[in-house]
């Protein structure tokens, strides 16, 4: 695996959001967006905490699920078989988007082809789902571009992680509509995975989400593998709220940000140096995020190594440095992130941690 400034794909990392076990864990102001030539311009109408969440429809057997590409761009046709065996394999039933298969370098078409699928699948009344094939890197370009208002009126489930990070957070911040950060369509779908995702977007449960024991860690007497750390131990409420930290730092200043006064943050990454989390985690200080914020979860970060040249803080200085000051309930090394095994986590809904036992519970359900 190699850093995301090299455009980590998502058929590298093939899974996300981690294996977290055990399941025990309204309509808001939109803004909209109008375009003046070829100037884009934005009302000031977002959604507050205060408003009313919306949420999609739960899946139903033989629901139709729209394949999209709104990153990076798929270069082997097999994968998309995959992935239309995978959402077959769901009962469900897979829908191309006119331009999955299109490139325009590493991207998979234009930004307004990309978009267009988008908004497209969320017109269409047969579309129950939307699934990224990959992530990659280009969520981010099309923001722009998407319809929020078509979004708001027909909201439906939108999933993905990594570079989707960009789509899904968008969407929650321009609309209010629940996404969910969970499996791209080249996820590994195992069986975990695909217990987690059928019931939280078909049965519509309201689960309790913690580190799971690894494989390799059943005939030990420890824990080896996700093993919790408390920053700040303590209890509390939000919404949570999050994704991959260099996409998400990305974003920070522009209205496809949501407002996280009083979330639960959760971050995640792969492939960075040291350095670069730290300046990343340092931007959202300096913008003020932190400060915002309720509890803070950080998960999973495979190949997150110091230069080979100089002495490095370490990974956990970095964020203990960062969130230990602010007193809130936090913990380190959540199984989320580019691990096997991704689990469907609601992106916007309100949740309450337990930041000593690192768990995460959904406090209603996520679909209707």
């Amino acid at each position: 695996m190699f850093p995301r400034r090299h455009f980590l794909r998502s058929a590298i990392a093939i899974a996300g959001i981690g294996a977290m076990s055990t399941p025990v864990l309204g309509q808001g102001r939109q803004g909209r967006q109008g375009r003046q030539g070829s100037k884009i311009t934005y009302d000031s109408r977002l959604p507050t905490p205060d408003s009313r969440i919306i949420k999609p429809a739960r899946l139903k057997p033989g629901s139709v699920v729209g394949i999209i590409s709104p990153a990076g761009a798929t270069f082997v046709r097999e994968n998309l078989d995959i992935v239309r065996d995978a959402v077959r394999g769901l009962g469900l039933e897979p829908k191309l988007a006119p331009h999955v298969l299109e490139r325009y370098g590493y991207l998979a078409g234009q930004d307004r082809d990309r978009a267009a699928d988008v908004n497209q699948f969320f017109a269409d009344p047969k579309v129950a789902a939307l699934l990224p094939i990959t992530g990659g890197w280009g969520s981010s370009r099309i923001l722009p571009y998407l319809d929020y208002e078509l979004i708001r009126k027909n909201p439906k489930i939108i999933v993905g992680f990594s570079d989707i990070t960009a789509l899904i957070l968008g969407i929650t911040a321009r609309t209010n509509l629940v996404t969910f950060h969970g499996p791209n369509g080249f996820s590994s779908w195992n069986a975990e995975q695909t217990d987690y995702f059928r019931r939280i977007l078909f049965a519509g449960e309201s689960l309790e989400f913690k580190n799971f024991k690894d494989g390799s860690d059943t005939d030990r007497l420890m824990q080896v593998k996700y093993r919790i750390q408390t920053i700040n131990s303590g209890r509390t409420k939000g919404r949570l709220l999050g994704g991959n930290l260099s996409v998400l730092s990305a974003i920070v200043g522009s209205p496809y940000l949501p407002n996280l006064n009083g979330a639960i943050l959760f971050l995640e990454d792969i492939g960075e140096n040291i350095y670069r989390l730290d300046r990343m985690m340092t931007q959202l200080k300096l913008a003020g995020i932190f400060d915002k914020l309720a509890g803070f979860i950080f998960g999973q970060c495979p190949n997150c190594t110091p230069d080979a040249d100089y002495g490095s803080l370490t990974l956990e200085e970095v964020v203990w440095n960062h969130i230990q000051p602010l007193k809130i309930p936090a913990w380190y090394g959540a199984a989320i992130g580019h691990i096997d095994t991704i689990l469907t986590l609601p992106m916007g809904l309100e949740v309450e941690i337990n930041a000593a036992k690192g768990t995460i519970q959904m406090l209603e359900s996520a679909v209707v």
